[in-house]
């Protein structure tokens, strides 16, 4: 079983958002209607068990507030920092060992969420 199942970054700016995500990963986010709004979709394998979304909800804001997820960008970790300035984001921690655990980096995204990348490699 995963800790973590689900997770959604709250946006200000949607397509703004969207666009940041599908820059700096270079992979497209499925875009759907929500309950309480829309959702882009980050790409998952279902049957991992865990998932997760930009969200465009009225009633929560986006920016820093204490909660960290960090993304899954094994093999990829030096390209999507790379990519993460000219999408319009800024890199807080650029890539670091966390032996044996592999790597990690933190970025502030196009909405102010401060979002962890992880690579084993």
């Amino acid at each position: 079983m995963n800790a973590i199942n689900w997770f959604e970054l709250f946006v200000g700016d949607f397509e703004r958002a969207r666009r940041f995500y599908e820059q700096t990963l270079a992979r497209p986010l499925e875009v759907m209607e929500s309950m309480g709004g829309r959702v882009a979709l980050f790409p998952h394998a279902p049957e991992s068990g865990v998932g997760g979304c930009l969200s465009d909800s009225a009633e929560q804001q986006s920016g820093i507030g204490g909660t960290r997820v960090y993304l899954n960008v094994e093999g990829q970790l030096d390209a999507v920092v790379n990519r993460v300035p000219a999408a319009g984001g800024v890199i807080i921690q650029g890539k670091m060992s966390i032996a044996p655990h592999g790597f990690i980096a933190v970025i502030k995204d196009s909405e102010g969420n401060e979002v962890g990348l992880h690579s084993m490699s």
